[in-house]
């Protein structure tokens, strides 16, 4: 996909205490990032020598929603655009403490009868858009 036409949107459920809000933006962060590793990790040198990785290459909207309004998100981001990466973050989630539990879960779970408490979107910027332009910032 051409990532200069290419868009992020994060959305999180408002209503979830701060550090949950920030472990899910962060989680979700992590997997459009892993799916996409183009939108930043560039190396950069100071001019003190201190050599770092860059953050995104592009703005990353923190968005809010309910959890009825981010079912219906995950539901009408379907089919995936071409390109496209959809990365939900399923409210059951929260009580499994090891990866290979939530690997195991999850086949035996239906995303649309779950609670979410937070989607990840990157792909085409008509997209993105056509789901996330009328939700407001998270403030």
């Amino acid at each position: 996909m051409n990532t200069v036409s290419a868009r992020i949107a994060i959305i999180v459920n408002p209503a979830l205490p701060l550090g949950l809000i920030a472990n899910t933006v962060a989680a979700l962060s992590i997997g459009i990032g892993a799916a996409e590793p183009d939108l930043g990790g560039n190396l950069l040198t100071d001019g003190n020598g201190l050599t770092v990785r860059t953050s995104a290459n592009r703005p990353v909207p923190i968005l809010q929603a309910t959890p009825e309004a981010l079912s219906v998100l995950l539901t009408r981001a379907q089919p995936l655009a071409s390109g496209a990466v959809l990365v939900p973050f399923p409210q059951f989630a929260r009580g499994l403490h090891r990866f290979e539990d939530y690997l195991a879960e999850f086949p035996l779970r239906a995303l649309s009868d779950e609670t979410i408490d937070g989607l990840g979107f990157y792909g085409p910027e008509k997209w993105v858009r056509s789901l996330t332009g009328n939700l407001k910032l998270l403030r």
